[in-house]
């Protein structure tokens, strides 16, 4: 299993020389295994980056399926941008959370990607597109076992366990820590995160920042490691970077470090972790 960054920031894509090293696009992540169809971790800017290698590599027309965690800009603005869906043999399946009031994880979309936001809409991009509602569910993609379970967020949002081959990924790019700053773990998040071998999470605040920016709906790199420590993982990809955390600042995160089989490490923008 090889777990690909493809964008790791929150919020809006950034750009520049104090970000280059860890990447400015958002919330993408691709993992691959012989045999199957991609999986795509979310559909921000880094989703283009990973179209562009996949046409690099391939003439194949893609046949991918796609995990969205919810339906903020920064997760799904890459989806319109990604070349290799613009043609007719193009097949993308996509899940996503269901949304309040009734509504369908395909109709946000829809109505996300449209005029007079956005020039054209999905139906424009060619590819074949299929969409799937979760919130608390178990499900096959190929030979992958997914498991999704609602996370504390701004708006539906839905984490995600991969597992294949004896090996798991759990991917909760966006959670809300309890507003009083204290370690409260709800129950699906633990059922995502234990004893994975790779848990991804947000870590978007310094503790100062999260006393100001405490219900935004993101914790911090201390909290993203407690998880991981109080759920067995093997190692966290701090993930879903401020748009505004310099590279400088990433390196010093303080709390980064491996041994006695427990690693945490700061996910940067084309960087692979094989399991």
């Amino acid at each position: 299993m090889h777990v690909t960054f493809h964008g790791v920031r929150g919020s809006t894509p950034c750009h520049g020389p104090l970000t280059a090293k860890y990447g400015g696009n958002t919330a993408c992540v691709s993992i691959r295994v012989d045999g199957q169809r991609p999986l795509l971790l979310d559909l921000g800017t880094g989703l283009r980056y990973f179209g562009k290698e996949y046409s690099a590599s391939t003439s194949t027309p893609i046949d991918a399926v796609a995990l969205v965690t919810h339906m903020h800009w920064d997760h799904i603005q890459g989806l319109p941008f990604f070349a290799p869906i613009i043609r007719d043999d193009a097949h993308l399946e996509i899940y996503g959370p269901k949304q309040d009031n009734g509504r369908s994880f395909f109709d946000a979309v829809t109505s996300a990607i449209r005029q007079p936001t956005f020039p054209v809409e999905l139906h424009d991009l060619r590819g074949k597109f299929d969409f799937h509602d979760v919130e608390n569910d178990s499900f096959m993609v190929d030979d992958f076992h997914v498991m999704s379970r609602t996370v504390p967020h701004n708006g539906p949002t839905v984490g995600y366990r991969i597992e294949i081959g004896g090996k798991s990924v759990a991917y909760i790019s966006d959670h809300q820590q309890p507003l009083d700053g204290s370690f409260a773990l709800p129950n699906g998040v633990r059922e995502l995160a234990e004893d994975v071998d790779l848990l991804i999470h947000d870590s978007q605040y310094t503790s100062s920042e999260f006393a100001g920016k405490s219900n935004w709906g993101h914790c911090t790199a201390e909290f993203a490691a407690q998880i991981g420590l109080a759920c067995r993982a093997k190692s966290v990809a701090l993930f879903h970077h401020d748009p505004d955390r310099t590279d400088a600042e990433l390196d010093a995160t303080p709390i980064c470090s491996s041994g006695s089989g427990f690693r945490v490490f700061v996910a940067r923008e084309g960087a692979t972790v094989s399991l």
